[in-house]
């Protein structure tokens, strides 16, 4: 293999605007994180006109696909953690080519996993999970059982990703047999929920009932980023909260996060006056007593 794709990447090594090359190799019986291919060529470089370029290949009745990806791309997949195979490649992959031990570094910091991040990563993870959780309840309640069992299948999917990330580690795409060593509590509630014999409405019912105090008493830590973030002011309008630069990853999530923060007396609404009659701007602060 090596020796037919050498050219491909040699070319891209010796430009200056390369930082690492890695190669992965499909395993035996197992194509999720290769996408299939056979190869899987990985090249990070400082500048690319588009985020990411991929190309695919064909070599002995193989298949080859090379991705190249801006540095800042990288970056974000890695905090964001929306490309689950990233990870993976990173950590698995056989390394052709190292500018200045880049990808050693890289490696480095993912071992370490440093803590301003970690907690950032713990509140996106957190914010998604009550999404789904919530909207989940609503389907629920109005008995759109098929639906609320959608939502609440990608719920403990967040719950179970957060439990590895509190626990120092990045997600993988195996994630469930992560939990199931780190918190197998949790790995229980999703075996119960997808093999039970019970109806889907009693399955529901008893998962919610589990998961309550499951996110309940990970709320202070899980949503510190935030509530850390929101003590730097005496109050904040949704759309200063939207606005700042530290919160922009929440995006959609981070209105109905604070809402879930209020019914759990973490956050308070403020009102505060308007020109219209018995109307008030509704501003959110921190509560004091926390």
């Amino acid at each position: 293999m090596e020796d037919i794709l050498r050219p491909i990447y040699q070319e891209r090594a010796s430009q200056a605007n390369t930082l690492t090359v890695l190669s992965i190799e499909k395993k035996l019986n197992e194509g999720t994180v290769t996408d299939t291919f056979d190869t899987v060529l990985l090249i990070i470089v400082k500048e690319l006109e588009t985020p990411v370029y991929i190309k695919h290949y064909t070599y002995d009745n193989k298949k080859a696909a090379l991705h190249i990806v801006r540095e800042e791309q990288l970056k974000e997949w890695l905090l964001l953690g929306t490309n689950r195979k990233i990870v993976e490649w990173i950590t698995q992959g056989k390394v052709l080519f190292d500018r200045n031990e880049y990808m050693a570094n890289l490696k480095n910091e993912l071992r370490d996993f440093p803590f301003y991040e970690r907690k950032l990563k713990i509140g996106l993870e957190f914010a998604k999970l009550i999404r789904r959780y919530m909207d989940g309840k609503v389907f629920f309640d109005n008995k759109q059982y098929l639906d609320a069992y959608n939502h609440v299948v990608h719920a403990l999917h967040h719950l179970a990703r957060l439990a590895v990330i509190e626990n120092g580690f990045h997600p993988e795409i195996t994630v469930w047999n992560q939990v199931k060593q780190i918190e197998p509590e949790i790995f229980k509630l999703y075996e119960e929920l997808i093999t039970s014999d019970e109806t889907i409405e009693k399955r529901l019912e008893l998962l919610f009932l589990a998961s309550e105090f499951l996110i309940h008493s990970r709320t202070r830590f899980s949503a510190s980023h935030l509530l850390e973030i929101m003590e730097e002011k005496d109050e904040w309008t949704i759309n200063e909260l939207l606005s700042n630069p530290n919160l922009t990853h929440y995006s959609v999530d981070l209105g109905i996060l604070i809402e879930f923060l209020i019914e759990k007396s973490f956050i308070e609404e403020v009102n505060v006056e308007t020109k219209g009659q018995d109307l008030y701007h509704r501003h959110y602060r921190v509560k004091k007593e926390l």
